[in-house]
């Protein structure tokens, strides 16, 4: 039986039925990733996990000039693609509502979102956004750790850094987005 990486690579290749044997092995740690971003939306949210799992899969069919480098890189769009899925969602229902504050989020090891998420999650995306510009190694550590799942060394392993320089990063983006979210508060 084929690893994931065999078979993102094979999928690189033009393998079509290298996905279609991909999804089974992938599936389960999908879903708990989208259980994970679900268990902080608002009750009322009308996307399920399953609903995200499939949006995902319907974008990552859409991507084709990405090269899957291995199963941590895999995850790590998978995720980002759920948090761009959740982060239009949450614009659009903040678009409807206009108006509401930003609810606070809390930064520690774990980056725990309030229970407000959705406008949190709004926040936490333009923080990245901004994060990004300036720091752009440092926003890829906090999508794959926090967003991915990853450990430090998968994060290592998919950034082509080492461990030590993934706790650097981490260390210092948590400190630099705990900054610029605290600063939005205060407006």
């Amino acid at each position: 039986m084929a690893t994931p990486t065999e078979l993102l690579l094979a999928w690189n290749s033009g393998e079509e039925d290298a996905l279609e044997r991909l999804v089974p092995l992938v599936h389960d740690e999908l879903r708990r990733l989208a259980q994970q971003y679900m268990r902080g939306e608002r009750a009322d949210h009308t996307l399920q996990a399953t609903g995200l799992v499939n949006e995902t899969y319907l974008r990552l069919i859409d991507i084709k000039r990405i090269k899957w480098q291995n199963r941590a890189h895999f995850f790590a769009m998978s995720a980002r693609l759920m948090r761009r899925i959740l982060v239009d969602m949450a614009r659009a229902h903040g678009n409807q509502k206009r108006g509401g504050a930003v609810a606070h989020v809390t930064l520690d090891d774990g980056l725990v979102f309030s229970n407000e998420t959705s406008p949190s999650l709004v926040a936490l995306d333009d923080a990245l956004r901004a994060l990004a510009t300036i720091y752009p190694r440092q926003s890829d550590v906090v999508e794959l750790r926090f967003f991915g799942g990853l450990d430090i060394n998968e994060t290592a392993e998919a950034l082509h850094v080492s461990p030590d320089t993934v706790k650097r990063d981490w260390r210092f983006a948590k400190l630099w987005l705990l900054r610029e979210l605290s600063g939005r508060d205060a407006e």
